[in-house]
């Protein structure tokens, strides 16, 4: 942590509130607002005026109201990186995101330079905290935790068939599908196929052509909705009817709008749904009274800014060390149920389930 910079955000913290009695505390929500995975990033876009809204209206932090920045970064680095600049002028000191670990890992450098807190709910990639500064935390699970369990569920129900495993090159994509590999390849199931694919095109069909010559049976995903909806719709055109397993990446009502009965029985590893905890009801209630399913990521999105919130109020004060400090420290009550933080910045949460796609929705396998 650049300690310096911290003690100079907090004197003009300081100033700020002593000098204005209305004075504001700038926080921000970060990814994909535009671009193919946009659906993720209303997700958290949403979370973070819902938590924001809720906050201020039972008084705000430290009797500070919040004001809530949103930066777009299409799920690309360098974008990332520039929109974690533009939060570091801005005065930001809190920042929920990023989604794509691609994103997140080089826009937490920024962070950890500028002295801003940065919790993520959706970046899985274990390089974010194994590699990360103090100040990086996240609400989601790790690819490792995820992989795991997707290794072992595919060796204990498929380890008989013909396994492929793709990815999309990203440092999600082919992160979570090598974890998945390396637990499998453990368990003593070695697969059939081990690709790469290109993101962002529209025809997969050679590559599906391919597996179902070679007769696979069932093809893990390493990638995100809108590649894996295409390539189940385009097998079940050519009469292959592969099973698909995948991770988070699929938690959108976006993928059924992509596959329609194509997508029926497909598989995927995510976090317990939130929304099915009884503390999140009232604010699911809201959500839904707006004609808003809060599904995916947006009560993981809440809660990163439910427990900031609360390490402020712990800590006493909105200085990024006390409220690192905070954060690995104690215990928070949020949507997601009591959370902390081990010393990495990793949740200390339930692990992943399994979910399965029927009839236009997911739900527990």
């Amino acid at each position: 942590m650049n300690t310096f910079k911290s003690t100079l955000l907090a004197a003009a913290a300081s100033t700020l509130i002593a000098g204005t009695a209305h004075a504001e505390i700038t926080i921000a929500v970060a990814g994909p607002m535009t671009g193919q995975y946009a659906s993720f990033g209303e997700q958290m876009q949403r979370g973070a005026e819902m938590a924001v809204a809720d906050i201020n209206a039972a008084g705000g932090v430290l009797g500070q109201q919040l004001k809530l920045n949103i930066g777009d970064d299409a799920c690309d680095p360098k974008q990332a990186v520039a929109v974690a600049n533009k939060f570091a002028s801005d005065g930001v000191t809190f920042v929920a995101g990023h989604f794509c670990s691609g994103s997140s890992i080089p826009a937490s450098a920024v962070y950890e330079e500028e002295g801003i807190v940065q919790i993520s709910p959706a970046s899985t990639n274990p390089k974010l905290t194994e590699e990360g500064g103090d100040n990086v935390f996240r609400t989601c699970g790790r690819d490792d935790q995820q992989g795991l369990v997707a290794g072992n569920f595919l060796a204990d129900n498929y380890g008989s068939k013909k396994i492929a495993v793709l990815h999309d090159k990203t440092a999600y994509g082919k992160g979570l599908a090598d974890e998945t590999k390396a637990q499998l390849n453990k368990r003593g199931v070695k697969e059939v196929m081990y690709e790469a694919y290109t993101a962002g095109e529209k025809d997969y069909s050679a590559l599906v052509s391919k597996m179902k010559g070679a007769g696979v049976d069932v093809m893990y995903l390493g990638g995100y909705h809108t590649e894996g909806g295409l390539m189940i719709r385009q097998a079940r055109e050519q009469g292959y009817n592969v099973l698909m397993v995948s991770g988070d990446a699929l938690v959108t009502d976006e993928f059924w709008k992509i596959t329609g009965p194509a997508g029926e029985g497909t598989l995927m590893t995510f976090s317990p749904d939130p929304r099915k905890n009884p503390v999140a009801a009232p604010v699911v209630a809201k959500f839904k009274a707006q004609n808003y399913e809060p599904e995916g990521y947006t009560l993981y999105t809440y809660g990163a800014i439910q427990a900031w919130a609360q390490a402020v109020a712990k800590a006493g004060s909105a200085d990024t060390d006390a409220v690192i400090k905070a954060l690995r420290g104690n215990k928070f009550s949020t949507v997601l149920g009591e959370i902390g933080f081990d010393g990495k910045g990793d949740v200390t949460a339930p692990g992943y389930v399994f979910y399965k796609w029927s009839n236009g929705t997911y739900d527990y396998l």
